[in-house]
């Protein structure tokens, strides 16, 4: 752009926003990279929440932005590739973000878009636990419309990047695109490795002023008094500011506010839809949900969730001098040991309740199970390498996890039986069904994992002889005083307490536990195995009756018959349309997950074969109350009275065809007044004077027409609850030719005019 230095920021913006129409995509980038470069913060200033919404898209979700969810570098490499570069933390937009961050500019962002539980608290003039909010709600001067956060650069671009997941996700999504492939989750892995390493410290912010420091944020006075909202705890970035005679002296706060600012907007703008309260009320099912996740946004958070306890199991091995550990222990590796329990922990437990309470009952839930299961299993993203092994043997769960089992026991057992609740209304027929069922049985059955569960329940339920008050947030929440490290409570050596104040802090004090290892909910996994057994039977009927039905294909095209055509008794499954090999998959995850239940459970093999033979005769006895009224006889079942009654929808609807099979049908088994017709239908052509003569018989035709009959019934009948077999074929073609004579001049003729 020419001669930059000499516009106003009005004209830069209107610009820019014209470049938006005239420029393509790139050149636009490349523009900005420039006047970001070139202009100083005052006229950034201007700019800058336009610019953010141009990226990101509007709050009301009207404007789409660049759709960085949609975007991805299959379908449009040159914009997935330009697009990335420019949101880099290292990139453009984050130069600009510490550039308005250096001036301490404060943008305003609206308080109705925030998270229900979030702008509920804050409307109620109640100032919310997170310390995200502390000191940054403004009330609107006199004619203003609206509460506002008044936020520093970063945390209003943060917010509008966390936030676009929700507010854009209405944008049209096609079908062939994998969120995981997108721009957005790629930038969000990308936010977290820079902010949250695992490896080192966080890279310090670029700046255009070489040698000078981008100052963390200082703290503001609150515009009106707020009502506690139950026990506060200090930040991090209180911490600092409130020991360091300057805000540059001590380059650990620079890493520490970024990672502390970016994990509470990521956690407060996808988990916090949902507080305690709410939860509480959504129990019951009359109350309308107030928000929906979508399958995409449980992916981010599942993304989420597998770094943290990555970041967190990078925490260096701390010292055997206690004293060491307070003097070598940086504000980073601090932080690492209280991420889960103190940011994720709560939040994340609610949204999987509800989420288990009223995600659609349907393979989509698969996104939420994974993002459960990745949370039960923080040995998977521990840096020590598994030991080389030739045997198949699962890994056991070692010991030093037990801590982490027992202060998340309800995570473990609590949605373990809100996930039988669920499998128990599936149709475990369905392969992905079953494979759900079979991942969360392989998990739990990992070895030491259930005795460790085990005894997390034991120490909850052990008595207590002097408990002290159960208080909201007993063990997770800090002193009012203090610095955050000089506040967070002391290492509770008593066990049993531990695992009391993390179930109380989550379901209340008047929580009523259920036991995974309990006679209730042992009865639930023994309703699931009968479950499982009933869907292996269906599952090979299912396979019988494709393999019964394949051998007919070469035949039945003749006539146009279907399945669904034929047999109204029987609704279908998504095994039909995957076929054999998902029939075999689907048999093959019931199998392993029942074995998997027995050894989780200790269920009595002698009791769970005498299951599956109930559950194989009952469905015989199903199988046999799906046909018509029928009777024993030598020959095997035959039809009723009631039965033949019963078989009249078919017939009627064969008959109602208007093609062959129509005629075909309507000549052999309609009512008998045809007689009557075929007394006056021509069969047969006299060669001496051209035109028709002899005629057959009436008592011939009848006997005749009775015997085609009764052995098109006893072929459709075949058809429908047998299957075909050879003899129906030899002596259906046997006959063939007749019928299509008898057919052809009942329904092509008319009779003679005497």
């Amino acid at each position: 752009m020419a001669g930059p230095h000499l516009q106003q920021p009005s004209f830069l913006l209107a610009t820019l926003k014209a470049d938006c129409v005239n420029k393509p995509f790139a050149q636009r980038c490349h523009d900005l990279e420039t006047v970001i470069e070139e202009f100083p913060a005052k006229e950034l200033h201007s700019i800058f929440p336009w610019l953010v919404e141009s990226i990101f898209g509007s709050l009301d979700g009207i404007i789409v932005g660049w759709n960085l969810r949609c975007l991805q570098g299959r379908t449009n490499p040159t914009e997935y590739s330009v697009a990335l570069d420019f949101l880099d933390p290292s990139g453009p937009m984050m130069k600009l973000v510490y550039k308005l961050q250096a001036e301490e500019y404060r943008y305003d962002f609206p308080v109705s878009y925030l998270p229900g539980p979030v702008k509920a608290s804050i409307q109620e003039q109640v100032l919310p636990e997170c310390s995200l909010y502390y000191n940054k709600v403004q009330f609107p001067s006199s004619g203003g419309l609206g509460l506002n956060l008044a936020l520093n650069p970063f945390e209003y671009y943060m917010f509008y990047f966390a936030i676009s997941l929700i507010t854009q996700k209405n944008s049209p999504i096609a079908h062939h695109i994998s969120p995981s492939n997108s721009a957005y989750f790629i930038l969000v892995d990308t936010y977290l490795k820079c902010f949250l390493p695992t490896e080192g410290s966080v890279l310090p912010p670029p700046s255009s002023n070489p040698g000078g420091a981008i100052p963390s944020p200082t703290p503001r006075s609150p515009a009106v008094p707020f009502n506690s909202y139950g026990m506060h705890h200090t930040s991090l970035l209180k911490r600092h500011i409130a020991h360091q005679p300057s805000v540059n002296a001590d380059p650990a706060s620079q890493e520490i506010w970024r990672s502390e600012t970016l994990l509470q907007i990521f956690v407060e703008m996808w988990l916090h839809h949902y507080s305690l309260e709410m939860y509480q009320k959504m129990q019951s099912p009359h109350v309308k949900e107030s928000f929906k996740p979508t399958e995409e946004h449980v992916l981010v958070v599942r993304l989420l969730v597998k770094h943290l306890h990555a970041f967190s199991n990078s925490l260096k091995p701390e010292p055997l001098s206690p004293s060491a550990h307070s003097h070598t222990a940086s504000p980073l590796e601090e932080f690492k040991r209280v991420v889960i329990p103190r940011f994720v922990q709560q939040k994340l437990y609610i949204f999987l309740q509800h989420c288990f309470g009223h995600w659609p009952l349907d393979a989509s839930f698969r996104a939420v199970l994974e993002m459960w299961l990745s949370y039960l299993q923080p040995w998977r993203y521990a840096p020590e390498k598994p030991p080389q092994t030739t045997e198949l043997l699962p890994r056991s769960v070692s010991e030093k996890w037990a801590a982490f089992i027992q202060e998340n026991l309800l995570m473990y057992t609590k949605l373990f039986v809100g996930f039988l609740n669920r499998a128990l209304r599936t149709d475990l027929v369905s392969p992905k069904n079953a494979l759900m069922v079979f991942r969360v049985a392989k998990v739990f059955a990992q070895p030491n994992l259930a005795e460790m569960i085990l005894k997390g329940e034991q120490l909850f339920l052990e008595p207590e002889l002097v408990m002290p008050h159960r208080q909201h947030r007993l063990f997770m929440t800090p002193t009012l005083s203090g610095s955050f490290f000089s506040s967070w409570p002391p290492t509770i050596t008593d066990a049993s307490f531990k695992v009391k104040s993390h179930v109380y802090s989550l379901e209340g004090q008047d929580f009523q536990y259920k036991q995974m290892f309990g006679t209730e909910v042992r009865n639930l996994v023994l309703k699931l195995a009968q479950l499982i057994c009933q869907a292996q039977q269906t599952a090979k009927s299912i396979s019988d009756h494709s393999a019964e039905t394949s051998a007919s294909h070469s035949f039945f095209p003749w006539f146009k018959f279907t399945p669904s055509e034929m047999n109204g008794s029987y609704t279908g499954n998504d095994l039909d349309e995957i076929g054999q090999d998902s029939i075999k998959k689907t048999d093959e995850y019931l199998e392993k997950a029942l074995e998997y239940l027995c050894q989780i459970f200790k269920l009595n093999e002698a009791q769970l074969t005498q299951m599956m033979m109930k559950c194989g005769t009952a469905q015989d006895e199903n199988g046999k109350k799906q046909l018509p009224d029928c009777i024993e006889s030598e020959d095997g079942l035959i039809l009723t009275p009631l039965g033949r009654y019963q078989f009249a929808d078919q017939m009627d609807v064969l008959c109602s065809r208007e093609d062959f099979v129509g005629r075909f049908c309507r000549y052999h088994l309609t009512n008998p007044h045809i007689i009557q017709k075929i007394r006056y239908s021509p069969v047969l052509k006299d060669r001496t004077n051209q035109n028709w003569g002899p005629r057959i018989s009436l008592r011939f035709l009848a006997s005749y027409r009775t015997l085609i009959s009764l052995l098109m019934m006893y072929f459709i009948a075949s058809w429908f609850y047998i299957g075909p077999v050879g003899c129906t074929f030899i002596i259906l073609l046997g006959y063939f030719l007749y019928a299509i004579i008898m057919t052809f001049f009942y329904e092509g003729w008319k009779p003679h005019e005497h």
